[in-house]
């Protein structure tokens, strides 16, 4: 019998709505972040609400790799410290580097503590172009050395990190995090322009506060943080994960079903619930979570346009785009983050969905975002009952959303290379049988 954690290969006998509870815990893009800061501080950190997820533990090698003592103190809570902090070799940097983009955010941090930080070759989804060229000119501007070589890039801080002015060109959010995480020890103010200002950074930021920084968030993006001489430890519960959220309310839309996600908060979805609100989902807020349902009616063509927050994020529109199949009439998908996501409609194609990319955009004078050179967009047009198929997951989000289109899909779906899945989803297997799916798991 395969594991959940030896599984690359589903075989969906789909066709049941999805009815039942599944709980969130802390979002990927904080969690793995924050364990990053405690590389910053003199003593051990606390960290709650830590999903199981395979982010978590590409994080938790790299930081053991530099000495840095984790340890399970309680279920879902990780005690991180790093007194021991240490330079690692090549190889152990790079055995973890080709599963996720993290290493670069350790640059920063390394920098300080050591003097020194190596990167290899970053991985992570095949979503479209991810330059780290905007944490390298931050690094610069803090009076890094960078030295590129076919192995990686080898960063050194001769003398002390000081603070500067950066602007990015895009409020990228992992440009953000570099800054922040790098600016909180740099002598000196650092001012950050047209930064990300996502939850996640929020409370990325409220970590950091915690352990001693002063960080002021200012208005049109502006964040300015005044350096300061140490750091000391932190304990937070990390805050839910409105990704997972948003996917499992998507999958409760496309199987017509209902869905009760423990965790999930009002505020942090907004954006969202407006757009579920259009298509003609229904939901209730609940003190303990929310509770997304298919109306039992028919579903309704909506125009999105993916954009950074407080916009449509960009994680949210794959698993969507699985429930406009099922709606009447003619959907609209505006991509503007990452300009190869929709390489995952292929395979809702091959299972009967009515889905055209275009590669080059569509413009419209009813556009809110504007427009940018990168984007696409996907023209859904439905209802379109899907059939099973034999697919292959791309990504993160793409993987989940291959999931879901199995369960809504009449017949059986054989889904390959699965395992990327858990890179974000806690115990996905057992969340979906506990919803109904009816699944065989497989080498």
């Amino acid at each position: 019998m395969v594991t959940p954690e030896e599984a690359d290969v589903v075989a969906v006998h789909g066709g049941k709505p999805l009815i039942g509870e599944v709980g969130v815990r802390g979002a990927k893009n904080l969690v793995t972040k924050a364990m990053v800061a405690a590389l910053l501080a003199d003593e051990p950190s606390v960290l709650s609400n830590v999903p199981v997820i395979r982010d978590v533990a590409v994080v938790r090698g790299l930081l053991e790799a530099h000495a840095v003592s984790v340890t399970d103190t309680a279920p879902g809570e990780l005690t991180l410290d790093p007194r021991g902090v240490k330079s690692a070799h090549f190889a152990e940097i790079d055995a973890h580097a080709g599963s996720s983009r993290i290493p670069i955010l350790f640059c920063g941090p390394l920098l300080h503590q050591l003097g020194e930080a190596f990167v290899p070759d970053l991985g992570g989804c095949h979503i479209g172009d991810r330059p780290i060229n905007f944490h390298l000119d931050a690094l610069r501007a803090f009076g890094a050395e960078v030295e590129k070589s076919p192995e990686g890039i080898a960063l050194r801080a001769p003398k002390r990190l000081t603070g500067a002015k950066v602007e990015l060109p895009y409020p990228s959010v992992g440009a953000t995090e570099q800054v922040l995480l790098t600016a909180v020890r740099a002598k000196g103010v650092t001012e950050l322009i047209n930064a990300a200002v996502e939850p996640e950074i929020m409370d990325l930021i409220q970590v950091l506060q915690k352990m001693g920084a002063i960080i002021s968030v200012e208005t049109n993006r502006t964040i300015l943080i005044e350096g300061v001489d140490s750091l000391g430890p932190y304990q937070h519960k990390a805050i839910f994960d409105r990704n997972e959220a948003a996917s499992w309310a998507a999958a409760a839309l496309a199987t017509k079903g209902r869905i009760f996600v423990r965790g999930a908060e009002q505020l942090d979805l907004m954006t969202f619930l407006n757009v579920y609100r259009k298509v003609g989902g229904e939901f209730t807020v609940g003190t303990e979570g929310i509770e997304f349902r298919h109306p039992g009616g028919e579903l309704h063509p909506v125009v999105i346009e993916t954009d950074v927050h407080p916009g449509f994020m960009t994680d949210w529109q794959q698993p969507m785009v699985v429930a406009l199949t099922q709606a009447q009439g003619q959907s609209i998908v505006h991509e503007t983050v990452y300009e190869k996501r929709f390489g995952f409609t292929d395979a809702l194609v091959e299972m009967g969905a009515d889905i055209e990319v275009y590669k080059e955009g569509i413009a419209s004078i009813t556009r809110r975002v504007p427009r940018r050179p990168l984007e696409q967009a996907a023209v859904i047009t439905g209802p379109t009952p899907l059939h099973g198929a034999n697919v292959r997951v791309p990504d993160l989000r793409g993987g989940f959303s291959h999931i879901i289109a199995a369960v809504t899909a009449q017949g059986e779906s054989v889904v390959s290379n699965v395992g990327i899945i858990s890179r974000g989803y806690e115990h996905l297997w057992e969340k979906l049988e506990g919803l109904g799916a009816s699944f065989e798991l497989r080498g």
